[in-house]
């Protein structure tokens, strides 16, 4: 079976906040972070990207790849409470307007990646999870990745649940 290279939950957006995804992804998985895309969390917002790392920290990153898309974003620090690091994740292009006090640079990491790859130009804080919120959202991503990986058997269970 012949995977695309763009991430499908990316296939209707723009193709560059795709080829953002998938520099991503490389990069985190040579870092042993593997991450899904298009996440949604209990208070009704949507992760672009949620890694697990091999000691269970939860990381999401929210991707930019327009200048109007990165100035109007006024939802993103409800992600905070559901990870224990956050990257920002952008073409290079729009790196310096994350320098803004208002996207956190102390606290918030900075990603600049295309389709081959990324870079870690800022780390992001790490601030730990609760334990019950770290085993609920570690349980929920689990689930929600063997549901993705039960709908590519059966194409009809993906909107199962």
């Amino acid at each position: 079976m012949a995977s695309s290279p763009i991430p499908d939950c990316f296939i209707d957006g723009p193709p560059i906040a795709a080829e953002v995804a998938r520099g991503v992804t490389r990069l985190f998985c040579r870092h042993e972070l593997f991450a899904m895309c298009e996440v949604p969390l209990p208070n009704g917002r949507r992760a672009d990207l949620m890694a697990i790392g091999p000691k269970g920290e939860l990381t999401i990153v929210e991707i930019k790849v327009s200048k109007a898309d990165l100035l109007g974003d006024q939802k993103w620090t409800d992600y905070l409470d559901y990870c224990d690091r956050f990257f920002w994740a952008v073409p290079h292009e729009l790196a310096h307007y994350l320098e803004q006090e208002r996207f956190l640079p102390g606290d918030a990491g900075l990603l600049i990646a295309d389709r081959y790859d990324a870079a870690v130009m800022r780390e992001p804080s790490t601030r730990l999870l609760a334990p019950a919120r770290r085993k609920a959202e570690t349980l929920r991503f689990a689930r929600r990745a063997a549901r993705r990986l039960s709908a590519q058997i059966d194409p009809s269970l993906g909107d199962a649940f």
